[in-house]
């Protein structure tokens, strides 16, 4: 099975299914989750093919469907975790029902809004958060102060914070309205709250901050809670390679729709 073109990781065939990431279909298998052909995995080093009956908690895996990619604006007061344990709404409570079970690319934190990217796929996801993807996300923010070139130099050259390494930013002045400054800030790393911490080491408190692109894919005239697919053709151009996946059977390419809730 191993040598066989069509065979494919465990986890990976379980990501693409859309069920879980693929660290996370892993960690399912370790706890005794899935059966392959009747037996329990305890390890994920194990590749099936479309032939091998795959059951996660007694369900049938679905087959793995075209991959499919969502620009949604996120709007404030919303967590990007599928669960939260303090309660608050999140991303998914509020997405329109005509969405299969999609996964965020990335996140955003509560306080955060803008571009948050979705998808059907987990292998996908998993690729596109690598820091060796190396994509470009670009984010208005408001800061409370007087920003000023050499003020913002150390971003530029990268910092360490707490021991924590920060990749140099590039951030640009737009302009200053009363005690706030707008910004634009570059970055190639999706570290937990990185734009405030690193804007506060340099004196600058951030009010409001908004992601309006990741790699390619701009958040453009979406307006907070809309969801808006990408085409599958544009999908496949910037990914440089075909979104349909090997098969029994293959999903139909649909074309660009919005939603809103």
């Amino acid at each position: 099975m191993a040598n066989d073109p069509e065979s494919e990781r465990i986890a990976k065939r379980i990501a693409r299914a859309g069920l879980a990431s693929r660290r996370d279909a892993e960690r399912m298998i370790e706890a005794g989750r899935v059966k392959v052909n009747g037996k329990v995995l305890t390890s994920p080093a194990l590749n099936v093919t479309a032939a091998d009956r795959i059951l996660v908690d007694g369900k049938p895996l679905a087959e793995a469907e075209q991959t499919r990619l969502w620009r949604h604006h996120k709007p404030l007061g919303l967590v990007t975790s599928a669960r939260d344990e303090q309660g608050r709404p999140t991303v998914f409570d509020r997405l329109p029902r005509e969405l299969p079970r999609v996964m965020s690319i990335g996140r955003l934190d509560i306080n955060s809004e803008g571009l948050l990217l979705l998808t059907n796929d987990g292998d996908l996801k998993r690729r596109l958060e690598l820091p060796s993807t190396g994509w470009l996300r670009k984010y208005r923010v408001r800061v409370r102060g007087r920003p000023t070139p050499d003020m913002l130099a150390p971003l530029e050259k990268g910092i360490t914070l707490d021991g924590e390494r920060f990749q140099p930013m590039h951030v640009t002045i737009d302009h200053q309205q009363g005690a706030n400054a707008w910004l634009t800030v570059g970055l190639r790393e999706g570290r937990n709250r990185e734009v405030r911490r690193a804007l506060e080491t340099v004196g600058l408190s951030v009010n409001r901050l908004i992601r309006i692109s990741y790699g390619p894919f701009q958040l453009g005239d979406l307006t907070p809670g809309t969801v808006a697919e990408v085409p599958s053709k544009v999908l496949a151009d910037q990914l440089g390679r075909s979104t349909r996946k090997t098969t029994r059977k293959t999903g139909k390419a649909r074309n660009q729709r919005k939603f809103t809730k």
